[in-house]
């Protein structure tokens, strides 16, 4: 498709993939709106801590201008990290070096204030629930609305989660459960309420398997912790126990016979929670993902290839947003930039997929973590059902 004006370009879902891409572009002067079908930014906790690293996350900060505003906000302390055995004994633990910057972690919601308040004023369009793309692959696309409104775009970008709207209309690809669940639970004030968890994970991050059962904690700002409860389990497991996961009593019941041979200092995260948990079954699309180019339809982050949760998803969705961003700059099409943006992200993403294919049971492995910069021992805290 040749752009004989400034092409309409109509970013779903306004997560770290998608305000990082409409960042970029409104950095080289290039217009685009993002839609998002929350009522507002604060309708709901954005999720744990991220860790965004050297060569991708901070990549794409960089290209934004928002790397030394990142680097304000991080916590390098946070990449801390020990590893347990079900029996509480600690076998490795890695302390950041004075100065070490590869991967420090941020709060999710700290990230996505920082993009947001960083577009200008009415990029983002809430309250907007996609139905469906429809419209010629030639352009113009159509987006429908599940309140009944339509919009017209060129370039219809996906950055909308596990769960693509977008993706259907480039591929039949649905995400598939990997028999791997998380059961997520919340500590707060922790140095008061919970001073034994505090000092179990320090200041980063905790984690200890057995090869069935794990479990990863996560420090995160304002005195909180995040810990996910890792197991082998059906996608129904709550139910099939004849429970719903509001049974808060019933699931510490259950949890506390699966994990009965751990130590008690470990059961504590089991049991002493704030709340209510938060059921995660772990999805991810088949291996490798892709699809026949569409001049006006291209998909980022999780829409294009979901993995499971070891702590590249937002670093790879933001590198992902940046590339497409600067190839939006320098071709002087539409069809010519997202041919371009999908020559690379493709081929990287088959790779990184293929390479973490068994990625949901690597989180249960007993084997100890490599903290070389190339590797990652963290696990991704983001909530996959969102964008």
């Amino acid at each position: 498709m040749t752009v004989t004006h400034t092409p309409r370009i109509a970013i779903i879902g306004a997560g770290p993939g998608g305000l990082t891409c409409a960042r970029i572009l409104q950095q080289h002067g290039i217009s685009a709106t993002v839609y998002d079908h929350e009522a507002g930014p604060d309708m709901r906790n954005q999720g744990g801590t991220l860790d965004l690293h050297e060569d991708n996350g901070q990549i794409a900060l960089r290209e934004a201008g928002l790397l030394e505003d990142f680097f304000r906000l991080s916590r390098p302390e946070g990449q801390e990290m020990r590893q347990m055995d079900p029996a509480g004994t600690v076998l490795l633990h890695h302390v950041p070096e004075e100065g070490e910057s590869f991967k420090p972690e941020i709060d999710r919601g700290q990230l996505r204030d920082l993009l947001l308040n960083s577009l200008r004023p009415g990029t983002v369009r809430w309250s907007h629930t996609l139905s469906s793309v429809e419209g010629p692959a030639a352009g113009p696309r159509q987006l429908y609305s599940a309140d009944g409104t339509t919009i017209e775009a060129d370039l219809v970008i996906g950055a909308d989660g596990a769960w693509s709207k977008v993706r259907r209309a480039v591929s039949d690809a649905t995400p598939q459960y990997t028999g791997v669940s998380f059961l997520e639970a919340w500590f707060h004030d922790v140095e008061n309420e919970h001073p034994e968890i505090a000092a179990l994970v320090g200041q980063g991050s905790a984690a200890a398997a057995d090869g069935d059962r794990g479990l990863f904690a996560q420090r995160s700002s304002g005195d909180h912790i995040r810990v996910y409860i890792i197991q082998r389990v059906p996608a129904d497991w709550i139910a099939a126990a004849g429970l719903t996961v509001q049974d808060t009593d019933g699931i510490r019941t259950l949890l506390l016979d699966r994990y009965r041979d751990w130590s008690p200092n470990l059961r504590r995260q089991l049991t002493d929670n704030d709340g209510r948990y938060v059921d995660r079954p772990i999805h991810a699309l088949p291996v490798p993902h892709a699809w026949e180019h569409d001049p006006t339809v291209t998909l980022l982050g999780d829409a294009a290839h979901l993995m499971p949760p070891v702590g590249v998803g937002v670093n790879l969705a933001m590198l992902d947003a940046c590339e497409l961003a600067l190839a939006l700059v320098h071709n002087n099409t539409v069809a010519d930039a997202v041919l371009a943006y999908e020559k690379t992200m493709l081929p990287r993403a088959a790779q990184m997929q293929q390479l973490l294919e068994n990625g949901a049971d690597g989180l249960l492995s007993t084997e100890l973590p490599n903290f070389d910069h190339g590797a990652d021992a963290d696990a991704d805290a983001d909530d996959r059902n969102d964008h």
